[in-house]
């Protein structure tokens, strides 16, 4: 006997259709494309068998560094994100350019934004995907527990200030909302947790 559920729709058939991929089938047309990102409308088959237009968008991968010291905190930016028009504490990071590792991005996005240089490992903290279903990139935040002042960052466009935060003050921060930054957010709760910070994310309060 077939189980059927509540709108008359056989089980099996469901759970079959719930187990295919969305398949891509190529695209349509290039809507927009230039140096820094491709907006391209594809051809998209659902799991059911429907296909609908789909808009793709081509963007660079990225790479992030977060670089912790006991003594001085967290080395991060103070910088203004044009849209959504926000000021707000960041990790140093940016695109993956052609040719590179994200490891190596994020060594030299943090050299060139802060005028610190990692020195020694680092370890890789997390590969994700900033927005699936959308966009087809892939970001890759690692994390340092060792850096050396070579000057002032090279890259004036990015950070107002450059400074070292405290756990506690970026543990609140996190908390409370003032990091913004999906990125960054992400790349600071992971190194917490890493380093054996993450009680400082319980709010006051709430710790056992």
């Amino acid at each position: 006997m077939i189980d059927v559920t509540r709108s008359g729709r056989d089980v099996s058939a469901v759970s079959e259709v719930r187990d295919r991929p969305w398949i891509n089938h190529g695209t349509i047309e290039t809507i927009y494309s230039s140096w820094w990102l491709t907006l391209n409308l594809d051809r998209v088959e659902k799991p059911d068998g429907s296909v609908v237009e789909h808009e793709v968008v081509i963007g660079p991968d990225a790479a992030g560094m977060v670089v912790v010291d006991d003594n001085r905190g967290v080395l991060m930016i103070w910088r203004h994100r044009f849209m959504p028009d926000t000021w707000g504490w960041e990790i140093p990071g940016g695109a993956v350019d052609r040719g590179e590792d994200a490891e190596f991005a994020a060594r030299r996005e943090c050299l060139e934004e802060t005028g610190w240089e990692v020195t020694g490992p680092v370890q890789h903290l997390s590969r994700h995907h900033p927005s699936c279903g959308l966009v087809n990139q892939t970001f890759d935040l690692y994390l340092a527990t060792g850096a050396r002042h070579q000057g002032e960052p090279t890259d004036l466009n990015e950070a107002r200030t450059v400074a070292w935060r405290s756990f506690d003050q970026v543990a609140r921060a996190l908390i409370d909302g003032s990091i913004s930054d999906g990125f960054t957010q992400l790349a600071i709760a992971l190194a917490l947790g890493r380093t054996g910070r993450g009680h400082l994310l319980t709010p006051i309060g709430q710790a056992e």
